[in-house]
């Protein structure tokens, strides 16, 4: 029991380092749950509420996969909502059997809410009933204030999933000097919005990939965290918290 234990210790921590994916992602300014940031918002330019699959892949200089995980996309009014299933990431560092384990630990649906206007970061585990409050990332916090300047420098033109698409080094920034550099693939036919956008810190590639794209807005409920939950200040006490709630309800088998 005790190595089980451990193990889960392990698996457990690592499902709160991926809720935030320190893999090196940035897409763009900043490590945000899922690689995804609110700096992220200042590149649809006048889009202020979207849903769509997203795809998000990072990679080395050599353009070798590191990680790549699928999503659920929402944005409404700046406040983004992200799904993931832990299970179908790739992950060249994941030890095997690890995906198995957290569905079998109910720590594989995480969703990510993030708050501008609270402020907040929400890292909610439907499954265990459990979510992280976290205070949003200064640098996001800060440029959420200030209305950004974007300036973009157009490289070409290319299709991508069918849709014809301007490729722009964008470079966003605002009155605190703060700059935000990016590759996007405006759709022409999607009223330009960045269908993909790619961001480079050092040897590291981060890409975001949007299909099925839908523009009705979603409901603002789904921005909100659930009730009812046990809610968390730190990932500490969330991670002791699961393994206490586990071994309670395996004492009871």
């Amino acid at each position: 029991m005790i190595r089980n234990f451990r193990r889960n210790s392990i698996l457990l921590a690592a499902a709160v380092c991926l809720l935030g994916l320190d893999a090196g992602a940035q897409i763009p300014g900043g490590n945000g749950p899922a690689g995804v940031s609110a700096a992220l918002t200042k590149l649809f330019g006048s889009t202020t509420a979207f849903s769509a699959k997203g795809e998000m892949q990072v990679s080395d200089s050599a353009h070798h996969e590191l990680a790549f995980w699928p999503m659920d996309f929402s944005m409404l009014d700046r406040k983004i909502r992200v799904e993931i299933d832990l299970t179908q990431i790739r992950n060249k560092d994941m030890p095997a059997g690890t995906a198995a384990t957290l569905k079998a630990m109910g720590m594989a649906q995480v969703v990510s809410i993030i708050r501008p206007d609270k402020g907040q970061v929400y890292v909610i585990y439907p499954d265990q009933r459990v979510l992280l409050a976290m205070p949003l990332p200064k640098e996001d916090l800060q440029g959420s204030a200030k209305t950004p300047k974007v300036q973009k420098t157009e490289l070409g033109r290319e299709t991508i999933d069918g849709h014809p698409c301007v490729k722009n080094k964008a470079v966003v920034s605002d009155s605190s000097g703060h700059t935000i550099e990016a590759i996007t693939w405006d759709a022409t036919d999607l009223h330009d919005l960045p269908i993909q956008i790619q961001t480079q810190e050092k040897d590291t590639i981060s890409t975001v990939h949007f299909k099925q794209v839908q523009f009705e807005a979603p409901s603002s409920a789904v921005f909100e965290p659930p009730s009812g939950f046990t809610q968390y200040d730190n990932t500490r006490d969330l991670q002791m918290g699961v393994m206490k709630k586990m071994i309670d309800e395996a004492h009871k088998k």
